[in-house]
C-alpha cells in the first residue's frame, strides 16, 4: 500500500454523513437528537448503524423516512461497501428495516396499510421548516428595531449572514423556492411568491407559531429519549420492561 492510498471509510465520515439526515418533523439532524445509538465500520467496509427513537410507537412514516435517508447517506460515503442500517426498539422495526434494505418503498413495506409514498409528507415538513426558519431569521431583525412592514422589502442578502439564514435558504432550495441572496426574505412556502405588507402580520404569526411548536416538540423528544434509555435496563426491550 502506498502512502495516501484509501483503504475504507472512517466512522467519523459515516457519522458526518448521518448528520445530513433529519427528523422530518423536528428538522434537526438525527445525530444531534441522539437517535444514532451506534455506528461502526467493519474491515470489509460495511457500515453498521443502529437508530433509536424517543418512543416505541413513534410514527412509522417518520421512522421510515429517517431509516431510508440514513441508508442513502451512509452508502454514499467514499469507501463504504455496504450499509446495514437498523431501527431498534420500534413496533414497526421489522417492516421498516426489511423494506428499506430492499428499497421497496413505504407502500410495499406496509402492504395493505399505506396508500401513498412519503414524498408529499416530506415536502409538507420542509414547508414547515421554512416557516420556522423564517421566524428564527426575522425575530433578531424585529428585536433590533426593524418595523414589521420593513421586512416585506428585504431580500435574503439584506439579512446578516448566519447559520439560520443559510438553513432557511437550504430548506427553500429543497422545495424549489427562491433562495438566492437577491430573492425576497419573505415568501409563501407553497407558491414561492413574495409576501406583501398586507399579508405580513398573518405570515409572521404563522411563522412564530410553527417555530414555537417545533422547538417544543424537539425539547419533548429529547426528554423522552433520555428518559426511555436512562431508566431501561441494559439490553432490556420496551416490551420486557413493561
Amino acid at each position: 500500500m502506498t502512502a495516501g492510498t484509501r483503504t475504507g471509510a472512517e466512522v467519523g465520515e459515516v457519522l458526518a454523513a448521518l448528520g445530513s439526515v433529519r427528523d422530518p418533523e423536528l428538522d434537526e439532524p438525527v445525530t444531534t437528537l441522539g437517535f444514532v445509538s451506534s455506528c461502526t465500520v467493519s474491515s470489509d467496509g460495511v457500515a453498521h448503524v443502529r437508530l433509536r427513537l424517543p418512543t416505541y410507537f413513534c410514527a412509522p412514516n417518520f421512522a421510515f423516512l429517517m431509516v431510508a435517508d440514513a441508508q442513502d447517506a451512509v452508502i454514499a460515503v467514499d469507501g463504504v461497501t455496504g450499509a446495514d442500517v437498523v431501527l431498534e426498539d420500534h413496533f414497526a422495526s421489522d417492516a421498516i428495516n426489511s423494506g428499506v434494505a430492499a428499497r421497496a418503498g413505504f407502500v410495499a413495506s406496509f402492504d395493505g396499510l399505506a396508500e401513498r409514498e412519503l414524498g408529499e409528507l416530506r415536502a409538507d415538513f420542509v414547508r414547515k421548516a421554512v416557516m420556522a426558519g423564517t421566524d428564527r431569521v426575522c425575530r433578531p431583525l424585529l428585536a433590533g428595531g426593524r418595523r414589521p412592514e420593513e421586512l416585506a422589502a428585504l431580500t435574503l442578502g439584506d439579512v446578516p449572514a448566519s447559520p439560520e439564514r443559510e438553513r432557511l435558504r437550504q430548506r427553500r432550495a429543497e422545495l424549489g423556492l427562491p433562495s438566492g441572496l437577491a430573492d425576497p426574505l419573505l415568501v409563501d412556502p407553497t407558491t414561492g411568491e413574495a409576501v406583501g405588507v398586507d399579508a405580513l402580520p398573518l405570515h409572521l404569526g404563522r411563522a412564530r407559531l410553527t417555530r414555537v411548536g417545533a422547538d417544543a416538540n424537539s425539547s419533548m423528544c429529547r426528554g423522552m429519549l433520555r428518559e426511555r434509555y436512562a431508566t431501561r435496563g441494559q439490553g432490556q426491550t420496551d416490551e420486557e420492561q413493561s
